[in-house]
């Protein structure tokens, strides 16, 4: 059975009015003004800074397709774009940030996974990513099959080019960068042959205005991520969570965000797959 949206906010409430008792929350006029449909002032949400057309802080101003779908979520829940807190997310501190009650919920092309479901939970999935290679537009390569002898970037400790190595090119040459966005520097000039991640941020880079034109994604995914929103073990939003994702999709909503942030790229979401079937309540 679905919990009520009042009994699946009680948590998130009460963490907010404690962060609202320490400063932070959005006082007095935020809670006139509605504060979300269990009185809570501000909800904290975990994006990525860094990930163009994903997840992109551009000087307090955020952006992108998990950002859209967030800001979706957050009103259904009923909260106002001014009672969201946007609090940083990179990948290693994921799990921490919600452990640690940080944030209320992550939309940071966060894949859901058993290991994760140990110490997290997921609503979701808003997005099927698949891990891809982003090439220059004249490249004959076609798949991770071409990259023998070949010079791959991607992020350090990131596992989507040792794959790469170790199912498909055992001769490619791995090139580790702090980010994406150094790996396409060093494309840009030809020092590597393509650079590998999932999909949709690979799509949202190559959106880049400074990158339009240049790139383009292979279209031959060789894996499933499922993006999910990240919550802290034992959440009532999930239901919720799922519901608003659903009526996003029904509405049009999150097609209309998808096309909006990878705007100019040659680029289409697995249609099998997506829009997903939001159903990952534990």
């Amino acid at each position: 059975m679905r919990t009520t949206r009042y009994g699946a906010l009680a948590m998130a409430a009460a963490a907010a009015l404690a962060l609202s008792a320490c400063g932070g929350g959005g006082g007095e006029e935020g809670a006139e003004e509605g504060g979300g449909e269990a009185g809570a002032e501000s909800v904290r949400i975990g994006i990525k800074f860094d990930q163009p057309g994903l997840g992109f802080d551009e000087g307090g101003s955020y952006s992108g397709f998990d950002v859209d779908v967030a800001r979706y979520v957050a009103g259904e829940l009923g909260y106002s774009e001014d009672q969201i807190e946007w609090v940083e997310a990179p990948s290693a501190n994921r799990e921490n940030l919600l452990s640690n009650e940080q944030v209320d919920m992550i939309f940071a092309t966060y894949s859901i996974t058993d290991t994760r479901k140990e110490t997290v939970d997921f609503a979701g999935p808003y997005f099927i990513a698949g891990q891809d290679l982003l090439v220059p537009v004249d490249s004959d390569i076609t798949g991770p099959e071409d990259l023998d002898g070949r010079n791959l970037c991607s992020v350090t400790g990131s596992t989507s080019a040792q794959r790469v190595k170790d199912e498909y090119a055992e001769g490619v040459n791995l090139i580790e960068q702090p980010g994406y966005a150094e790996c396409v520097s060093l494309m840009s000039g030809g020092q590597i042959d393509a650079v590998t991640t999932d999909d949709i941020i690979l799509a949202g880079l190559a959106a880049q205005e400074a990158n339009q034109g240049q790139f383009k994604v292979v279209g031959n995914p060789f894996s499933e991520e499922k993006y999910g929103v990240g919550l802290t073990k034992g959440s009532e939003l999930c239901s919720d969570i799922n519901a608003a994702i659903e009526k996003m999709i029904e509405e049009g909503a999150w097609e209309e965000a998808l096309a909006n942030n990878l705007e100019g790229v040659d680029y289409e979401p697995n249609a099998e797959l997506n829009p997903p079937t939001p159903d990952d309540c534990a």
